[in-house]
């Protein structure tokens, strides 16, 4: 079952397969821990859906965790290591997970969320002797070394986003995304047909508890070697390419500025010119921003605009775009992009309304346990949007102006208002509020509280109210800023029209 890797530490044993800024490891070893991972995790009683989870931040480890889940058969929910105990814990009930990977980071957050929820098991790796974890080390040393069962059906992913109620919503990763395949056996094989798959090693630069890094690391079952930075760091990013000769990589358009945020003498110095594919998700990308990486790289980017629901519903190559500036590209099989009105009619080329795809296997989007918000994002069975405004040119190219859901995607990363206003609304100076998305030079956007004070309080302190919010919810779904306003311009029904309250923010910046 690990024969992928049990064959390249015949043929290249010594080679260095997988490596972060603390460790490096060769195929031979990565065949033995993998086959004794997956042993173990086969061993084990973990319910009916046989779900385990990680929560760690960016490692060698966290990789092999996540794949020995894949090739053991069994289902890995990645979680975000930003989230707090409670917010962990909620996922792993939800999910039903019995086993709990943590890095020395997450270690006594994992611990705690796991006393609150139906986890059996945590195993850390590099954690404080007296959080009483499995030792990762420990684990694998208990188990065989011989070649595991690779006759188990594989289970993909069930991947968890931010909610619109403070509460996550989970999807399994879809078919698009998910090489599928009747045993493990098949599955891997799969795998090597991935066209992200290079012959070079594969860069990861984005958190892997996100759908894109978390893919570019499992190219490790590919054959293709992986290069993992714990965090992103522009320089440093630069520095992997040149030293490791990195092919491939999934970024953000976060990542994009801060690279060129660089002085020129520092980017003067790394050779970039054996990167052949740059895979860019996670938010649309600014026109100039564009311009410049492909000035600097090359046309070595192709754009991939989707959602973890539903995998890539539009895709753009470089040479594509240069004739389409800023559009996300055509939408590609099994889903054909629309454009609809208020009344849910088509509208002509190059008319604003929104975006919706129609999925040619009337799968559409599906959340775990909700059937409630699964139809929500549908307006007939296998026809859904993600939640944006846009138009398509005359060629179909989708060009993306807006967003008619509140969530805000900043650095690649969802955020839903809503969670962040269930919060400020307790706090004792604020009467009503409304988190909207404001422009960001780094980020593309940030949440901005607009607050109304209440009069028996007196002056409003938005150093005290962002505190309160930070210590009730992870600091990355919390405002960066606070303006206190006296309306917020709901209407009869209370209901409030965003949009509006974005445009001026917006119009400064010329958007």
């Amino acid at each position: 079952m690990t024969a992928f890797a049990s064959e390249l530490a015949s043929d290249r044993p010594n080679e260095i397969a997988l490596r972060d800024p603390l460790q490096e490891l060769t195929w031979g070893e990565i065949n033995d821990i993998l086959n004794r991972a997956a042993n173990a995790l086969q061993s084990l009683d973990l319910g009916e859906h046989r779900r385990i989870a990680v929560f760690a931040e960016n490692a060698v480890e966290t990789a092999l965790a996540n794949l020995a889940g894949l090739i053991s058969g069994a289902s890995v929910v990645p979680v975000n290591f930003h989230l707090s105990a409670e917010e962990v814990a909620y996922i792993l009930n939800d999910a039903d997970v019995r086993l709990l990977f943590v890095g020395p980071e997450t270690g006594l957050r994992g611990l705690q969320a796991a006393g609150m929820s139906v986890v059996d098991t945590v195993i850390g790796w590099r954690c404080e002797a007296e959080l009483q974890t499995v030792d990762w080390l420990d684990w694998l040393a208990d188990s065989s070394s011989q070649e595991p069962d690779d006759r188990v059906k594989p289970r993909p992913n069930l991947l968890y986003t931010s909610g619109t109620t403070g509460r996550p919503k989970g999807t399994h990763l879809p078919p698009t995304m998910f090489a599928g395949g009747d045993t493990i056996a098949e599955h891997l094989d799969n795998l090597k047909a991935n066209p992200q798959a290079s012959p070079g090693p594969h860069l990861v630069v984005g958190p892997m508890y996100h759908t894109g890094p978390l893919s570019g690391a499992r190219l490790l079952a590919a054959g293709t070697p992986s290069v993992i930075l714990t965090k992103f760091d522009a320089e440093k990013t630069l520095a992997a390419i040149s030293t490791f000769q990195t092919t491939s990589t999934v970024m953000v358009p976060t990542h994009f500025v801060r690279l060129l945020a660089l002085p020129e003498a520092t980017k003067g110095k790394y050779d970039v010119s054996s990167m052949i594919r740059v895979s860019h998700t996670g938010s649309k990308c600014p026109v100039d921003v564009k311009h410049a990486m492909i000035n600097w790289w090359g046309p070595v980017f192709l754009d991939a605009y989707g959602a973890s629901e539903v995998g890539t519903t539009c895709m753009i190559t470089s040479e594509e775009w240069l004739n389409h500036p800023g559009s996300v590209g055509r939408s590609i099989p099994p889903f054909t992009a629309i454009i609809l009105d208020e009344d849910d009619n088509e509208v002509p080329a190059n008319t604003e309304g929104r975006l919706f795809f129609k999925d040619a296997t009337g799968r559409g989007v599906i959340y775990h346990n909700d059937p409630a918000k699964s139809a929500a994002a549908h307006i007939a069975p296998g026809v859904f949007t993600l939640g944006e405004i846009a138009y398509m040119d005359e060629e179909n190219y989708v060009y993306i102006t807006d967003r008619f859901s509140d969530m805000i995607v900043s650095g690649g990363v969802n955020i839903y208002p809503a969670e962040a206003e269930q919060i400020l609304i307790q706090h004792p100076q604020v009467l009503d509020v409304a988190c909207i998305s404001i422009p960001h030079s780094e980020m593309g956007e940030e949440l901005k509280a607009l607050v109304i004070l209440d009069s028996n309080t007196g002056q409003g302190d938005e150093d005290d109210i962002i505190a309160f919010c930070r210590a009730r919810l992870s600091h990355f779904k919390c405002p960066r800023s606070i303006d206190f306003v006296t309306d917020l311009g709901r209407n009869t029904m209370g209901k409030i029209n965003k949009r509006k309250l974005r445009s001026p923010y917006w119009e400064t910046q010329g958007s």
